[in-house]
């Protein structure tokens, strides 16, 4: 059974949560950013345009990034405590009185504890909530298998009427919230822990349902290591297709299936449970449409305790990772 008691635990997530003497992915570039911070000051700045956004969360002020909005608007930020049901419960509540509620809670909670209310009270009900999912994947590595977020693509993806969005760097983090606040509808959006690069080109739109090619070549895979693998892999003469899927759901559905026409193979990977989520997706619509063979890199059950950088090592989520995921689906022997 999962519990979190009390001071002590809370003060090692705030610790967690603040990115301090945390390792950084293995395959991280030099320059990276926090995209929390984009997050925080994106909605403070639609906040002060629009008195209408309002941010909830569940006792995790400091872990949701938002002790800037609560010192400017501390009459717009509601606090339910350690009861995410009730916090859906209130964001539902304030988003049928005229309200723009932001939810924000670390991922694993705020989508395993509420998944009911989640699917009856917003999605269900279609009310303007933003849910915001801090932490997602397994950025809460050294806490174990409770607190990794690794399910909540497919769990989400599952439910009618959600968009699932999962920013890939500060630029479609500002996008993504920027969306949902205009967006006149439920939402979910990742918002990852550990420092990221920008990838996203200058003047890239952001729109439901659309990907975002990085580069072309004969084979799709994902965001800032899968750029690095295409790299490596354009110098051994193999072309690489990158598709940043920002909307897990709803997917692309175009730009998978020319992906599928135009390369050999696709590759997938996330951050995230490999039964339902973007993997899966893609898998779905390719198998109905224009079977090509795949490769889903993601995590195939539970994940162990661990820092963030072993734990994607583990499962193959790096550069190299990547690459031989390519080799192997193109029937590559690397031996």
């Amino acid at each position: 059974m999962s519990t979190r008691s009390t001071e002590e635990n809370r003060e090692k997530v705030e610790g967690l949560e603040s990115g301090e003497d945390q390792p950084l992915p293995v395959d991280a570039p030099a320059e990276t950013f926090d995209c929390r911070q984009d997050f925080a000051q994106e909605l403070i700045e639609l906040a002060t345009a629009d008195e209408r956004i309002v941010a909830v969360c569940n006792d995790s002020v400091g872990s949701s990034n938002l002790g800037g909005f609560k010192e400017k608007f501390p009459d717009r930020l509601i606090n339910v405590g350690i009861a995410e049901q009730d916090l859906i419960g209130v964001a539902a509540g304030l988003a049928n009185g005229g309200l723009i509620p932001f939810v924000s809670a670390a991922a694993p909670f705020l989508t395993g504890r509420a998944l009911e209310q989640i699917k009856a009270d917003i999605a269900y009900s279609d009310v303007h909530v933003v849910l915001c999912g801090q932490s997602p994947g397994m950025a809460y590595g050294e806490l174990g298998p409770t607190h990794h977020s690794i399910e909540d693509l497919s769990w989400m993806r599952a439910i009618a009427g959600l968009p699932v969005v999962v920013p890939a760097d500060p630029a479609q983090t500002r996008a993504a919230v920027r969306w949902a606040a205009g967006h006149d509808g439920p939402s979910y959006l990742r918002i990852p822990r550990y420092k990221v690069p920008a990838v996203t080109p200058e003047g890239s739109s952001f729109e439901p349902g659309r990907a975002a090619q990085l580069t072309d070549g004969e084979v799709g895979t994902l965001v800032s290591r899968a750029v690095q693998a295409a790299r490596l892999l354009g110098e051994q003469g193999i072309g690489v297709r990158v598709l940043n899927m920002a909307f897990v759901h709803p997917l692309d559905e175009e730009a998978v299936l020319s992906a599928a026409r135009e390369t050999r193979a696709i590759v997938t990977a996330e951050e995230a449970t490999v039964s339902g989520g973007l993997g899966a997706a893609v898998a779905s619509l390719v198998a109905q449409n224009h079977p090509v063979p795949m490769r889903i890199i993601g995590v195939p059950g539970f994940a162990p305790t661990g820092n963030a950088t072993f734990l994607l090592e583990h499962f193959g989520l790096t550069v190299e990772g990547v690459v031989d995921a390519v080799h192997s689906v193109l029937g590559h022997d690397q031996r």
